[in-house]
C-alpha cells in the first residue's frame, strides 16, 4: 500500500530536520573552532548544504503532497504541522537555487571577514562584502515582496515574525519612542544621586566560565543535550537535542559575559523544551524570532536582573571573587540595575536597549527598501546614536555600525524581534507573577521550577501549533499589550 501524501511530507521533513541539524552544528563550527584557513572550504559546503535543502523542498512533488494532504483525515495537531509545512514551502519556492547558494557563500564570506575588520576598525573593507550581501538579500526580498503583494522589507520581516509588518511596528516603536525618552532622562537623575563602586578585576576567565556554568545549571539547562563555548559574538545555535550557546569574556567585567551566558541560556531552554514527539517537523519549531528572543529576555531582563534573583547569586560570586566593596549588597544590586546609554547594544540595560533596536531597524527598512546604500549607514548610524543616546560614533565603526554579526549574512528583518521580545517577555513575567503569587520568594530561594514549569506549559510546550497571538492570548489573556513593558520599567528603575 503507498504511502498517503501525509506520511510522504512528515517524512520528507524530517530529512530536511536532519540536513538543518548538519547545517547548525556546522555553523557552530564556524564561529567557534574553525581555522581561519578553513572558511573558504567550511563555506562552499555549507552553501552546498542550503541548496541541496532548497532543491529537497521545492520538488514539485512536495507542493503535490502539500495540496492532497488537505483532503486527508488529520487531526488538529496534524493540521496544524500542515500549515507550518505549506509555509516553509511557499517561503522556499520563491527564490532560485542559485541566489539561495550565492546569498549563502556572500554571509560566509563578509562574516569571516567581519571578525577581523572589526577589531581593525575597517569600515571600507566591510562594506565591500556587506554591498554583496545587501544586493543579494535585495533580490531575495524583490522576489518575495512580488509574490506576497508587500514591501520588500516586509517580505523579509515576515520570515522572523509571520504575520508582523512595518506598519504594526511603527505603531509599536512610535508609542515607545513617545515615553522612552522621558523614561530615561528620568532614571539617568535619578540614578545620578547614587555614587556606585564599581567592580575591581581582574575576574579570571576560568573562574567566570565556572560561575556561568554554575548558573545554567541552576537555570535548568541540560547538559547531556548542550554546551557553552566562547565566539565573537555571543550566539545560540544547534537543535533541541544538541543546543550551542557561547559567550565572550572580558577580565575586566564580570557580568557581561555572565548575563549573556544566562540570555543565551533563556533561548536555550525554550529549544531544549520544545516537543519532542513531533521533533523533525515544522510544528515543533519555535514560534517565531519575538518568541525566541522573549524567552532570552524573560531570563536575562526579567528573571536575572531582578533584585531576589541578583541577591542569591551574591554569595556565588563572593566565593570565586573574594569580597570587596561593590559586593555590599546595596551597590551590588544598583550595579547589575544601573542605566548608562552606551555603544553596544548586547551591552545595553534594558531602559535604553530598544533605542538601539529602533535605530537599526530604521535603517535595515531604508537599506532593503532602497531608499539609502550601504555608504550612507555610518553617518546615519551617528546621527541616531545621538538622537537616541547622546553617542556619536563618527569614526568609530568597530562600536557603531560593525558591532554586530546579524547583517553579515543578510538577516534583514530580525532586529524589531529583540524589542517585541521584551515587550512580550514583560507581558509573561507579569501574567506568571499574578498566577504565581510566591515568584518573588521562589526566585529569592533560587526556586525555579514553578516558573519554569509555567514556561513550560503556556510557550515550550506548544513550539508552532498556535500563532504567536493566539499562543499569548492564551498565555496572559490578551494579545501583545506594551504597556505591560513601560509598567516593568518604570517599576524597576523610578
Amino acid at each position: 500500500m503507498a504511502d498517503t501524501a501525509w506520511q510522504q511530507l512528515t517524512a520528507t521533513f524530517s530529512r530536511l530536520a536532519h540536513f538543518s541539524h548538519l547545517s547548525a552544528i556546522a555553523g557552530w563550527d564556524m564561529f567557534t573552532m574553525m581555522p581561519p584557513g578553513g572558511s573558504r572550504a567550511h563555506s562552499a559546503a555549507l552553501a552546498e548544504l542550503s541548496v541541496l535543502q532548497h532543491n529537497i523542498l521545492t520538488a514539485p512533488q512536495v507542493g503535490e503532497w502539500l495540496n492532497a494532504a488537505e483532503q486527508e483525515d488529520l487531526d488538529e495537531d496534524q493540521r496544524a504541522n500542515l500549515r507550518e509545512m505549506r509555509r516553509q514551502y511557499q517561503q522556499a519556492v520563491l527564490l532560485p537555487a542559485t541566489l539561495v547558494e550565492a546569498k549563502s557563500l556572500a554571509g560566509s564570506r563578509c562574516e569571516h571577514a567581519w571578525r577581523s575588520q572589526r577589531p581593525a576598525n575597517d569600515w571600507q573593507g566591510f562594506a565591500e562584502n556587506f554591498k554583496d550581501v545587501v544586493r543579494l538579500s535585495r533580490e531575495e526580498a524583490a522576489l518575495r515582496a512580488a509574490a506576497n503583494g508587500t514591501s520588500c522589507y516586509d517580505a523579509l520581516l515576515d520570515l522572523y515574525e509571520p504575520d508582523m509588518t512595518s506598519q504594526r511596528l511603527d505603531a509599536l516603536f512610535s508609542d515607545l519612542s513617545h515615553w522612552l525618552p522621558d523614561l530615561l532622562q528620568r532614571v539617568a537623575e535619578k540614578q545620578s544621586r547614587n555614587t556606585l563602586i564599581a567592580p575591581q578585576g581582574p575576574f579570571s576567565i576560568e573562574q567566570q566560565r565556572d560561575l556561568g556554568l554554575l548558573v545554567m545549571r541552576k537555570l535548568g539547562f541540560d547538559f547531556d543535550a548542550g554546551r557553552l563555548d566562547v565566539s565573537a559574538h555571543p550566539f545560540c545555535g544547534g537543535v533541541p537535542q544538541d543546543v550551542r550557546i557561547t559567550t565572550r569574556y572580558d577580565e575586566t567585567d564580570l557580568f557581561s559575559a555572565l548575563l549573556g551566558v544566562i540570555h543565551e541560556t533563556g533561548h536555550a531552554r525554550y529549544e531544549q523544551n520544545l516537543p519532542r514527539a513531533v521533533a523533525g517537523q515544522p510544528v515543533a519549531l519555535a514560534r517565531s524570532t519575538a518568541i525566541h528572543e522573549s524567552q532570552s529576555l524573560f531570563f536575562e531582563m526579567q528573571l536575572a536582573r531582578s533584585a531576589p534573583f541578583l541577591a542569591q547569586l551574591l554569595p556565588e560570586i563572593i566565593a570565586r571573587f573574594g569580597q570587596q566593596p561593590a559586593f555590599e549588597y546595596h551597590n551590588y544590586i544598583a550595579w547589575n540595575q544601573q542605566v548608562a546609554p552606551g555603544f553596544i547594544r548586547i551591552d545595553a540595560d534594558e531602559v535604553s536597549y530598544p533605542a538601539h533596536v529602533i535605530l537599526r531597524y530604521d535603517i535595515e527598512r531604508m537599506l532593503i527598501n532602497g531608499d539609502i546604500e550601504v555608504d550612507d549607514i555610518p553617518a546615519l548610524w551617528d546621527e541616531k546614536m545621538q538622537h537616541w543616546l547622546g553617542i556619536s560614533t563618527a569614526g568609530n565603526y568597530r562600536d557603531g555600525c560593525m558591532q554586530d554579526i546579524h547583517w553579515t549574512d543578510g538577516s534583514f528583518g530580525y532586529f524589531p524581534s529583540y524589542t517585541l521580545g521584551a515587550m512580550y517577555a514583560a507581558q509573561l513575567f507579569q501574567s506568571a507573577r499574578t498566577q504565581l503569587p510566591r515568584l518573588d520568594e521562589q526566585i529569592a530561594n533560587g526556586e525555579f521550577s514553578a516558573l519554569f514549569d509555567w514556561l513550560q506549559r503556556n510557550i515550550w510546550q506548544h513550539g508552532s501549533r498556535y500563532s504567536t497571538s493566539e499562543l499569548i492570548v492564551r498565555a496572559c489573556g490578551e494579545d501583545l499589550n506594551p504597556r505591560y513593558f513601560r509598567q516593568h520599567l518604570e517599576n524597576r528603575y523610578l
